[in-house]
């Protein structure tokens, strides 16, 4: 197959996965691709783009949910020993409050840490008490640890409505779905994760991986290396998106 329609293919994909996560929670929503927030905002010569500009590298950014989890230090040996930043989307419960040294290693070791929410209640069937409780409690307990509130979250299952992207604004949230899922929560076979990455992975994607699952931490050697021989570069979202800056109540997907 031609690699044009290869990569034609995997945009549909990713576009199909999307548009589906969004139908499911119910709602039709505006949606910004962080590869137009850097356009614009690099047409408007603002803003620094950062290590990397994501106009010239084939940009991709490695995002991790639900966690941390007892094997997120050996996942942060793989990436520092490979030079890769990664974006971080905290629970709050039992796993900021659970691994604060490893939230707080997260940190120090340049990596955007996010919010995952305190729970992971299905945002979009809570009321706005409930809406901000989850994503409220989580700022604080990752500001203890780190001393600075995230900037991101991700809800989970990427469930949003109007009214999580008004309460996010209003807690300086963007929120950041996805355009390539392992689903690693469904498998433990980590050449399997690795393959679905890889098949889905595209210029400017965001790719969704789960550090608490058993199969996904040893899927990240190769999923990286193949990237990385694909002439890919790792970068975390913000800097996926530089020289915009992530807007509160936005919705980025690529």
């Amino acid at each position: 197959m031609p690699e044009k329609m290869r990569l034609s293919g995997k945009r549909l994909t990713a576009t199909l996965v999307t548009a589906l996560t969004l139908a499911l929670s119910g709602c039709s929503m505006d949606t910004t691709a962080p590869g137009s927030a850097r356009q614009d905002a690099a047409s408007d010569a603002k803003g620094s783009f950062g290590p990397v500009d994501c106009r010239k590298a084939k940009c991709i950014a490695l995002t991790f949910d639900a966690g941390p989890g007892k094997d997120t230090p050996e996942l942060l040996d793989i990436l520092k020993e490979r030079k890769v930043h990664a974006t971080f989307f905290l629970l709050g419960k039992h796993h900021v409050l659970k691994y604060p040294e490893t939230v707080q290693r997260i940190e120090d070791e340049g990596h955007e840490v996010a919010n995952h929410t305190w729970t992971h209640k299905i945002l979009t069937d809570e009321k706005p008490d409930g809406i901000r409780a989850e994503l409220e409690k989580t700022q604080t307990a990752i500001e203890r640890v780190t001393g600075k509130k995230p900037r991101l979250m991700r809800p989970p299952q990427g469930r949003t409505d109007d009214q999580v992207s008004k309460i996010s604004k209003e807690l300086g949230l963007s929120q950041v779905l996805w355009s390539a899922t392992a689903k690693d929560y469904s498998t433990n076979d980590s050449a399997l994760i690795t393959k679905r990455i890889v098949d889905q992975a595209s210029k400017d994607g965001v790719i969704l991986l789960h550090d608490i699952y058993k199969g996904t931490v040893p899927a990240v050697p190769g999923i990286v290396d193949a990237l990385q021989k694909d002439g890919y570069t790792f970068v975390t979202v913000p800097e996926l998106m530089a020289p915009a800056v992530p807007e509160p109540g936005t919705i980025y997907r690529p």
